[in-house]
């Protein structure tokens, strides 16, 4: 074995044994741009070996795609590994591997059904290279190339296309809210406002996008707003005592001015708040359909819990998350194991 392909293959090994030790989700959210770039350069080497050697191409170019899927696992955000792939996929004529690359881009781009059912009835050797560019160019993956291009009428349609997105993928979450944040940064902060709500309430578990909206409500001195904001931070990581230092930021700005410490918001307002998230975070789906003895018979707790665990047996965990803490503010004990159990699964 040449010496290159042996050290190829105990840096692959090497790196993959890495990657098994992290938690998926940890490389997922923050993109590393260094090792994205490390593998799709690796994966040109092994494209332009396939290209001298005929004899070896299919091995080199078996073992380009595994860069250029390690590329694209380390970086969603940058297109040339997207590119990469997807090239690579066209040269070993592998039309349903590419089609799978389209998929995955559609579904970090929010899963908008429109360019889903672009996939349907295809050839994507012929046509999946030209997809995957179309995507890029009006969908670029890039903030700034992405912002440069959008004028009034396409942030409104932009936000009428939030709506109707899936961003529970965390990948679809990072892409759109640093799309929000240019927005935000535009002076538009009332529209950051209404369309962060709905990446939040799909994922749940982005406590930095939590804090974002929480240092921005507190500069607009939405006191209410802000501690919500603050206090999810605080439930999903316990060790973040971020709620507790806003109140101590807020008593020493009060000073002795209400002879009542301000502790909270109502209750009212809490749970409005987690029904509404609750409701944003909705995924269409069948309801199963309950007689009318089971509603007249049954308790609301039988009822609410059983709702709550078939909402966590789906895979709806930041729905039943948000339907638990609403019940758990209301004074309904019991939810709060059921709450635990969801936030897990965020």
């Amino acid at each position: 074995m040449p010496q290159f392909l042996g050290d190829m293959i105990g840096q692959v090994s090497c790196q993959f044994n890495e990657m098994m030790s992290m938690d998926s989700s940890t490389v997922l959210q923050h993109p590393r741009r260094n090792l994205g770039n490390r593998y799709r350069s690796q994966a040109a080497r092994f494209v332009k070996l396939a290209n001298k050697d005929p004899s070896r191409q299919e091995e080199n170019l078996a073992w380009a795609e595994q860069n250029a899927q390690q590329a694209v696992l380390y970086d969603f955000t940058d297109e040339r590994n997207w590119r990469c792939l997807a090239e690579i996929k066209s040269l070993r004529k592998d039309g349903d591997g590419l089609r799978l690359v389209l998929e995955d881009l559609f579904t970090v781009l929010g899963r908008d059904p429109d360019r889903l059912n672009q996939l349907i009835g295809v050839d994507h050797l012929k046509v999946g290279l030209e997809l995957l560019e179309a995507a890029f160019l009006t969908d670029s993956l890039n903030p700034d190339s992405w912002f440069s291009k959008m004028d009034e009428n396409s942030i409104q349609s932009f936000a009428k296309r939030c709506t109707s997105l899936d961003f529970t993928d965390q990948r679809a979450n990072i892409i759109y809210g640093r799309r929000l944040e240019r927005i935000r940064q535009s002076g538009q902060e009332e529209l950051f406002i209404e369309l962060v709500h709905h990446l939040l309430a799909h994922r749940p578990a982005n406590h930095e996008l939590w804090m974002e909206l929480g240092r921005l409500h507190e500069r607009r001195n939405e006191i209410d707003q802000a501690w919500l904001c603050y206090d999810h931070v605080q439930q999903i990581t316990p060790s973040n005592e971020v709620r507790d230092l806003f109140l101590s930021r807020l008593h020493a700005k009060m000073d002795g001015k209400s002879e009542v410490p301000w502790s909270g918001p109502s209750l009212e307002t809490r749970s409005d708040f987690l029904k509404r998230m609750q409701s944003l975070s909705h995924v269409s789906r069948l309801e199963e359909k309950e007689t009318e003895d089971e509603v007249i018979t049954d308790t609301f707790e039988v009822t609410q819990r059983r709702k709550l665990e078939n909402l966590i047996e789906s895979g709806e965990s930041a729905e039943a998350f948000f339907m638990a803490r609403s019940l758990v503010t209301s004074g309904e004990s019991w939810a709060e194991e059921l709450m635990i159990k969801a936030q897990k699964s965020l």
